[in-house]
């Protein structure tokens, strides 16, 4: 997120055109930032075993469409670590290469219901930049897509 935030502003600093900002982020205690949370929590889950809350690092929501950059953590407000790998996600999974439990969602309203479509956990690249998820989420992920 900070890499983001300091893209942002490099870019803005030098005068380079960016599309506009459209989206929004839900406030906290709302309905909507619950649904998002609640749309991700079961994969959070499956991952690295309940109970999971989160830490909002970037949310935007645009329409029926959504991206978030979260951290998982315990309710007590814990960490997650390696150690908390559920099999068989653990099986293979070594200290050194751990990305960390950080979680990236792109979510589409379907009906009432948000949905995590496309999503990941501890990822060292921004898999959402790729070209294929802009027809559908550029407007929550506006720098990665050219529009």
């Amino acid at each position: 997120m900070t890499f983001l935030r300091l893209s942002l502003s490099l870019l803005l600093s030098a005068g380079i055109a960016l599309p506009a900002l459209a989206w929004t982020e839900p406030q906290r205690g709302t309905a909507l930032r619950s649904d998002l949370m609640d749309a991700l929590r079961p994969h959070a889950e499956k991952v690295f075993g309940a109970p999971v809350v989160f830490v909002v690092q970037d949310l935007r929501v645009e329409g029926d469409v959504a991206f978030g950059m979260l951290q998982p953590v315990r309710p007590d407000g814990s960490e997650i670590g390696i150690n908390d790998l559920r099999s068989p996600y653990a099986d293979g999974e070594e200290a050194e290469f751990w990305g960390g439990p950080d979680m990236q969602a792109l979510y589409q309203k379907s009906g009432n219901t948000w949905v995590a479509v496309h999503h990941a956990y501890g990822a060292t690249d921004a898999w959402w930049a790729d070209p294929y998820f802009c027809p559908v989420w550029h407007p929550v992920i506006p720098e990665t897509c050219a529009n």
